[in-house]
């Protein structure tokens, strides 16, 4: 028998797109919960453009998941962070993906062509299976925190640069360089 929880899950991602409610919702739990209420959030619109579907009072900006995607993936970040990752999703938009846009912005930002805040800045990723808008959860959640550090290396910070069970240092010696913080799965 199906469970109610993952028709749900599979609607959100065939479904038209979700209410700016239900994005809202749903986007604003990668933030720490006392950041979420002032967080401004983008998500959606009807004709699937990413739009401002919240504008909030705090420092932080949610990211909805995709509606049309087949799992869930939402982003809060630092607003310093947004000329960076609204620059990422352009490039996705015109195709580059992987390691090619992030050299491309990498260089566009040591070219003094694209900002990125010098100081850490905070990312939390939210990812899952699915969300079901009548319980307000994401199913098989996990969250993942980045902290963006630019051209921060192993030996300016003392971390590592393999990845494992503990805050390692991703991209050294780039403007793109972040700890990632992964808790093991449950």
């Amino acid at each position: 028998m199906i469970s109610t929880l993952f028709l749900a899950a599979v609607s959100f991602a065939a479904a038209a797109t979700p209410p700016a409610e239900q994005q809202i919702a749903a986007a604003v739990l990668a933030a720490p919960a006392e950041r979420r209420a002032g967080a401004t959030v983008l998500g959606y619109s009807a004709d699937d453009k990413l739009v401002t579907l919240r504008k909030g009072s705090n420092d932080m900006i949610c990211l909805a998941s995709d509606p049309h995607a087949k799992t869930f993936s939402a982003a809060c970040y630092h607003k310093d962070l947004e000329p960076f990752m609204a620059r990422g999703r352009e490039l996705t938009a015109q195709g580059m993906k992987g390691a090619e846009r992030h050299k491309f912005r990498w260089k566009e930002v040591d070219d003094g062509k694209l900002r990125m805040p010098k100081e850490p800045r905070m990312l939390y990723v939210l990812t899952g299976s699915g969300y079901d808008p009548s319980s307000g959860q994401v199913t098989d959640s996990y969250l993942r925190w980045v902290i963006y550090v630019p051209y921060a290396t192993a030996e300016s910070t003392g971390l590592s640069t393999k990845s494992g069970p503990y805050p390692w240092l991703m991209y050294p010696g780039t403007a793109g360089a972040h700890i990632m913080i992964s808790p093991p799965r449950k």
